[in-house]
């Protein structure tokens, strides 16, 4: 007679899918674990990027995306030539100062543009020019209110110095307080390229969480900058059109044209801003022509750029894989939450956002 069988001991001890793994049961801990820090990392992101707007610290967080991007895409490069860890390592501390001096560069170069006399001595003779073509096409009851040569100029602007004093010192800090947070944006972006370099042991799931999480967004910075050109470029080429054919077709010549289109594409690569300053900037030297051109030229870059208002966002939404009502949508509600920084932070936020949704597969 065969031994009786305990039937309740094999339920117990035995699996009741004879194709899942012994360890199974072992397994739901971790994955729970894993489950549960993926939702802080989430928490923990929503919350750094909000401050990140509502602290003012989106230069910085731009800055040092900037620099994690550049050499990160430049890393690889080099990698295929230099095998050796040490060596990839240094090669990654010299691109991080290198794009962080051309960077530092880049802007002192601008300030000592505008800090220079003879440059400002010359922006007074244009404007100069400009005043007295605005006089002769103005009527008279506007003329009074014109000053009538630069020693005015210079007396208004004195005025309105003295009186806005405070302003003025405020704006000086927050601009020196701009400058301060791009470099220690760049020097953590470079620290970060530099973490992303070295053979680091694995993390509890907490830091692994957060480290692909700034991985995300890093990837959603570099396809909004890569749109960003495409933008810039599609605007120089509108800009030059308007400049060199439409403007001398009607019989007028913009002095520094070329300066112009260049000076277009550069301003170009920053969001939103870039257009406002490119501009301002043409409109400005078609006034020290005429007054005529100089309303043609604003009505012509406020028509070219509400159309390409729309074709900017279907340039971004590819990148991101966004619909263009999808971004404009996102730029409106952080404008209207954030005003220019939410703006200009909205397509950068919104790609980690759909980012986050592909991965997830939601999307």
């Amino acid at each position: 007679m065969p031994p009786s069988i305990d039937r309740t001991r094999i339920s117990a001890d035995t699996p009741t899918d004879p194709a899942a793994p012994p360890s199974s049961t072992k397994l739901r801990p971790v994955a729970t674990k894993v489950a549960r820090s993926v939702i802080a990392a989430w928490l923990m992101m929503i919350v750094l990027l909000n401050l990140v707007l509502t602290a003012h610290l989106l230069t910085a967080l731009m800055a040092g995306l900037l620099v994690y991007h550049m050499v990160g895409s430049l890393t690889p490069l080099v990698h295929r030539r230099i095998n050796n860890r040490r060596a990839h390592l240094i090669t990654v501390l010299f691109l991080s100062a290198i794009i962080i001096s051309l960077l530092t560069l880049g802007i002192l170069s601008m300030v000592a543009f505008l800090r220079d006399p003879t440059r400002l001595a010359a922006l007074q003779n244009k404007f100069m020019i400009a005043l007295e073509m605005v006089r002769t096409q103005m009527p008279d009851w506007l003329r009074q209110y014109l000053p009538d040569d630069i020693g005015d100029v210079r007396e208004l602007i004195s005025t309105w110095m003295h009186a806005h004093r405070g302003a003025l010192q405020l704006a000086g800090r927050e601009v020196f307080q701009i400058a301060a947070h791009i470099l220690i944006g760049m020097v953590l972006g470079a620290m970060a390229a530099l973490q992303v370099a070295q053979a680091t042991p694995p993390q509890q799931p907490l830091a692994a969480a957060l480290l692909e999480r700034c991985a995300l967004l890093a990837d959603a910075f570099g396809r909004v900058v890569f749109a960003q050109v495409k933008i810039s470029l599609l605007n120089t080429l509108f800009t030059a059109i308007f400049l060199l054919v439409i403007l001398r077709l009607a019989g007028v010549h913009l002095p520094l044209t070329k300066t112009m289109i260049v000076m277009t594409f550069v301003v170009g690569l920053l969001p939103v801003i870039g257009n406002l300053i490119s501009n301002t900037l043409i409109v400005v030297i078609a006034l020290s022509v005429s007054l005529y051109a100089a309303i043609s030229a604003l009505i012509f870059l406020i028509l070219i750029h509400k159309f390409e208002y729309f074709l900017n966002a279907r340039i971004v939404g590819l990148q991101i894989n966004a619909r263009s009502w999808e971004l404009l949508l996102a730029m409106l509600i952080a404008e209207a939450l954030f005003g220019l920084p939410g703006l200009i932070a909205a397509p950068i936020y919104y790609a980690y956002v759909k980012r986050e949704l592909y991965e997830m597969g939601w999307v």
